[in-house]
Parts: C-alpha cells; sequence; structure tokens
C-alpha cells in the first residue's frame, strides 16, 4: 500500500473502486530487514469481522485498564482490591482466591493451559490469538482509530504523507503523536496499578510522592506503547514476535485460515464483460485491491497463505462488500481449510490437468456445482483438537479440585543445625526447632500447636511463660505467617540411637483444620 491516489472505478462494475494499494510487506517484494520502512495506511474496513474485532478491542482495554480499580471485601486484615499483586508481602489476590508463595503451582498451571489453549485454538481457528487479541493487535488497532480521527481514512492519510510541511501537517502530526504518548502512560500507569492500591498509589503518582521504579515502569512501557503500537506496527509481528513461526507449525490441513479461493476468483479481470465477449474465462475477483488496501500488514492475501498474515480477516470484509456492490456470492476470500481448499481447486483444474476454469466449478446458470466442499464445522471436532481440549480440561479441574481443596492452615519445621543438640544437666537430650505457622485466612486464630510420638517428650516455646508441657496454644495473626522458636526435650534414658521421628500438629481450636509435619529427633548416639 504505497503512497498514490485511488484509480477511478472499474470499466465493468460502475460501483466499485479500483485502489493502487501495493502489498509492501509481502515476501516477494520485502526488502532486506535493515531497509527503511515503508509505511502502511490502511484503509477502514466495514463488516462483520471488524464489528468483532471493536467488541474485542473494547473488552480486552476495558479489562486491562479498569480491572485494578475494582475492589473486594477481604475483612480488615486483607487489602480490598480484586487483583492484586502484592510483592511486599509475596501475596497474589485474585477475587476470592489468594496465593501465597508456596503455592505457586497455581500459576505454573495457567500457564500450561494457556499453552494448551493457544494450541487448541491456532489448531482450530488458526492464528486467532495475532488477529484479534494479541496486546500489540489491540494496541496497533487503538493507534490507528487516533489516527484516523486526526488525519482522515487512507486517502487523507497518504495526501498528508506527501503533503509539504505546514501548519495542517505539524498540527496533526503533534495531535496524533502526542495523543499516543497519553495512551502509552496511560498503559504504563495502568500496569503499575496492579502491584499496589490503585487510588493510593494514583494520588501519590500525581503528587510525586510514589517511589521511583513506579515512574520508571511508567516512562519504560510508554516508550515501548508508543513505538511498538505507534512507529513499527507490523514489524514487531513481522521480525520480533516468534509465534508467527511457532503458530505456523500447529497448523494442518483442517485448521481454519483466512483463504483467497482462487479456484472461482481467478482468471481476475477487471473488465469482465469484455473479457466474457472475447471468450475468455473470467473468474470472480475484479482486482480492485480492497483486500491489500484494508490489510494492517501490507500484504496480498492473493499471493496464498504467507507468515506476515495475521488472520484479522479484514480482507474478508472489504472483499464480500466488493462481492455484494457487483451481485456475486460473498466467501471469495473467507475462512476455510487447506484440505477443503485443495479438493476445490482439483475441481477447478481438472486435477491439475489445466489452468483454472471457472466453468468446472459451475452450473449453467452460474450456480455454484454440487461438488464444491464448503466447510464442515465438525472437522474442528478432530482427534487432535480434542487431545489439547482434553489436556487443558484436565489441567483445569485438577487445579479447580486442588484449589477448592487446600489447607489454609499451615505448619514447616526447621531443625536447628548448630548445635543439633543440647546435653543438658540432668542427662536429658535438647532439640531446637523454628516453627513457622501460616495462617491463609484474614482472620486471627488460636492454633495449638502440638506433639505426636515421642510419648515422654516435652516441649517450651520462647516468649510464652508455660512450664514444658506437650501442648501449646497460640494466637496468630490474620494471613501472616507466625514464626515460633521450639525446645523439645527428652530424657536421656529415653533417648535412641537411631532418630526419633515425630510430629509437630496445628490445630485451629474453632474448627477441624490441622496440618501435620514430620520431624526428627536427634541425640549424642547418631552417626553424623
Amino acid at each position: 500500500m504505497t503512497m498514490h491516489a485511488d484509480h477511478p472505478r472499474a470499466a465493468d462494475a460502475p460501483e466499485v473502486e479500483r485502489l493502487e494499494a501495493e502489498a509492501v510487506m509481502s515476501a516477494k517484494s520485502r526488502g532486506p530487514l535493515y531497509e527503511a520502512r515503508k509505511k502502511i495506511f490502511p484503509k477502514r474496513a466495514e463488516g462483520a469481522f471488524r464489528r468483532f474485532k471493536w467488541i474485542i478491542m473494547a473488552v480486552t482495554l476495558g479489562i486491562y485498564y479498569l480491572t485494578p480499580w475494582l475492589r473486594w471485601d477481604r475483612g480488615e486484615f486483607a487489602p480490598d482490591q480484586a487483583v492484586l499483586i502484592d510483592l511486599a508481602h509475596r501475596r497474589f489476590y485474585f477475587f476470592f482466591i489468594e496465593i501465597w508463595p508456596q503455592e505457586f503451582f497455581f500459576v505454573a498451571g495457567l500457564l500450561v493451559m494457556a499453552g494448551f489453549g493457544l494450541f487448541l485454538v491456532t489448531s482450530a481457528v488458526g492464528r486467532a490469538w495475532c488477529g484479534y487479541t494479541c496486546p500489540q493487535t489491540v494496541w496497533v488497532d487503538l493507534f490507528l482509530v487516533v489516527e484516523r480521527f486526526i488525519e482522515g481514512d487512507r486517502n487523507a492519510r497518504i495526501k498528508l504523507e506527501q503533503a509539504p510541511w505546514g501548519f495542517d501537517k505539524v498540527w496533526k502530526r503533534v495531535s496524533k503523536h502526542a495523543t499516543w504518548i497519553l495512551i502509552g502512560i496511560l498503559t504504563g500507569g495502568a500496569w503499575i496499578f496492579y502491584f499496589a492500591d490503585a487510588p493510593s498509589l494514583a494520588m501519590d503518582f500525581l503528587t510525586g510522592n510514589a517511589a521511583p521504579v513506579a515512574y520508571m515502569t511508567v516512562a519504560i512501557l510508554t516508550a515501548t506503547t508508543y513505538v511498538f503500537g505507534g512507529l513499527m506496527r507490523e514489524q514487531v509481528c513481522i521480525y520480533m514476535c516468534p509465534w508467527p513461526r511457532i503458530q505456523a507449525a500447529m497448523l494442518d490441513e483442517n485448521s481454519l485460515v483466512v483463504t483467497y479461493n482462487d479456484w472461482r476468483g481467478e482468471p481476475r479481470t477487471r473488465h469482465a464483460k469484455k473479457a466474457v465477449a472475447a471468450g475468455e474465462s473470467v473468474g470472480d475477483c475484479v482486482d480492485c485491491n480492497a483486500c491489500v488496501a484494508v490489510c494492517p500488514m501490507g500484504i496480498d492475501i492473493r499471493d496464498g497463505q504467507q507468515l506476515e498474515c495475521i488472520t484479522c480477516a479484514l480482507c474478508i470484509d472489504a472483499c464480500d462488500g466488493v462481492m455484494d456492490k457487483i451481485g456475486k456470492p460473498r466467501g471469495l476470500i473467507a475462512y476455510a481449510t487447506l484440505d477443503e481448499y485443495q479438493s476445490n481447486m482439483a475441481l477447478a483444474t481438472g486435477g491439475g490437468s489445466c489452468s483454472i476454469d471457472p466453468k468446472k466449478v459451475r452450473n449453467e446458470d452460474g450456480s455454484f456445482s454440487d461438488k464444491i466442499r464448503h466447510f464442515d464445522w465438525r472437522v474442528i471436532f478432530r482427534a487432535r483438537t480434542l487431545l489439547y481440549m482434553g489436556v487443558w480440561t484436565a489441567v483445569g479441574i485438577g487445579m479447580l479440585v486442588a484449589l477448592l481443596g487446600r489447607d489454609r492452615l499451615e505448619v514447616n519445621v526447621l531443625h536447628d543445625r548448630n548445635p543439633q543438640f543440647v546435653l543438658e544437666s540432668d542427662g536429658s537430650i535438647r532439640n531446637g526447632y523454628t516453627v513457622r505457622i501460616l495462617n491463609m485466612i484474614a482472620a486471627s486464630r488460636e492454633i495449638e500447636v502440638s506433639l505426636e510420638g515421642l510419648p515422654d517428650a516435652t516441649m517450651k516455646i520462647n516468649g510464652i511463660n508455660q512450664p514444658p508441657a506437650r501442648a501449646f496454644t497460640v494466637s496468630v495473626e490474620p494471613d501472616e505467617a507466625t514464626t515460633l522458636k521450639v525446645f523439645v526435650t527428652l530424657s536421656g534414658d529415653k533417648v535412641e540411637d537411631d532418630n526419633q521421628e515425630f510430629q509437630f500438629v496445628a490445630q485451629d481450636q474453632g474448627s477441624d483444620e490441622r496440618d501435620v509435619y514430620d520431624a526428627v529427633f536427634m541425640g549424642p548416639g547418631e552417626k553424623r
């Protein structure tokens, strides 16, 4: 899509514009990596897929910018921000879910689900992630909205690019880039709100009282958002992102991808009536270049499958609009499987024995032959996608069961290493332990710490003014880890040569919730 004005309307279809739009990023025309970037001026598309992209953009941006401001009541001892990554206290809050550091496997499980979800979506509907929900795609769409609002649609932007610098060009460019930078600031600002209380941090940020790392983070994200979304755009997808290469390996002959059906479009011509009168074969493509003009990646889908294509389907909307104007069926460019395409191509070429002949795929009245294959939604539910869905579902169910059944009380014990034991004056042996009780609810609790095993042993807890016993009740803070220094003593005649195993038990006095830790008592007879 180079900077040229649009040509007059095609002779045979006066209602269809002929656009001089060059596919500057197609593989056959793209230059070396360090060649100066050729600007792309995508024309605004209209249609079902464009409306779907508007919805996706609104939903994803709304989630990103608004989520940190959502509140969730967790009581007086926990933050009330619905989604919060609390690095200071090493917690992750997600509405009613609270993840502690030792529960990081839940995050790992989500990453596994994301991976298999990507495999599932790609094998079924191609690069839908790239075309609709990738942050780069969403923010580029947002930047294009700003660009079109200030500078106009494709022709106006091309004209402005070619115009000499003057007041009109300067104020439009300054307004556009200033708005882009503002979007970048809002993007970086929204990100830091996920790591602290959003209203408090916003006030500190605006008054200059926030931590330096907050300003650095916003500056970095502002720069990357502005450069990637406003200046580099399609180059990020083509040269920087690994997903086009990875996702291409996930496709098979039954994956839905955006396809130019040249078995019905070729031979293409702008002068169909003259060609028909001359006895020539004519396809449905009128070579209007509408599909190229709307492509944000700067490619021509009629060149076949390409790494650069993000399957945003805007070319489908553009082509369907042209087909409506000239009274031909939609679907010249459509989502199709390779298997379906090859079958129709074989029909149009007589099994490869000749070039494409439109008469082979149509009846005498111009309708399509019954032999033409159309998409069958059942092809999505094949072995490969069912396997991905099965793994994705199994991981999800496993995580849900683990989440619902997890304990909110946990005890961890660390045996003193130096000394491993102490010989007291009366001949008894004492071992020291550091006991950590994790109270993972937002309420204080009374926890009984007791011994199981070592029937003749007693323990003493530093800070508790009580005589040695086998059980103590301690108060633990809400949503905190309480650390206790515990000494276990056993009379000398009861100490064995081998390790003596026993258990520390932590039990909530107000419920049946308990946790047990297997510990070892060491004596002088141990071989170390």
